[in-house]
């Protein structure tokens, strides 16, 4: 018989990376066994956190033998963020693509001349990088 707790602590990341978006609308509905394999069911906004979530399950076991995922995005491609006082974009490539270096496509998708100078609320889309 599976072991909850242990394919849990397996899918650990899977299981924060969602809960880590869940500011920007991912959900995680449900951890639990179905049969011998651990059930993740949630959802995401867009595919951008999306490929975030699928490097998690790619780490915790590329064949992902052992579990049964209903992750499904629930919008588009990109994913809307709002600038807040103090951010970068270097740091909004961290948290969404984990690597600060994808600041300069950010930067181009959303038309920025200057990645050094982007303004507290205005709202950024956040393209697919591969």
């Amino acid at each position: 018989m599976a072991d909850l707790d242990a394919l849990k602590q397996k899918y650990a990341g899977v299981i924060a990376s969602l809960q880590k978006f869940a500011p920007y609308g991912a959900t995680l509905d449900a951890v639990d066994l179905d049969g011998e394999k651990l059930h993740i069911k949630g959802s995401v906004p867009s595919r951008v956190i999306l490929e975030r979530v699928w490097d998690e399950i790619k780490k915790a076991d590329p064949t992902y033998a052992d579990l049964h995922h209903e992750i499904t995005n629930t919008g588009g491609d990109t994913q809307a963020y709002t600038i807040k006082s103090g951010d970068t974009l270097g740091a909004i490539s961290q948290l969404f693509y984990a690597t600060a270096s994808k600041y300069t496509q950010i930067a181009q998708a959303n038309n920025i001349s200057d990645p050094n100078k982007i303004q507290a609320g205005a709202t950024l889309q956040l393209p697919v990088i591969t």
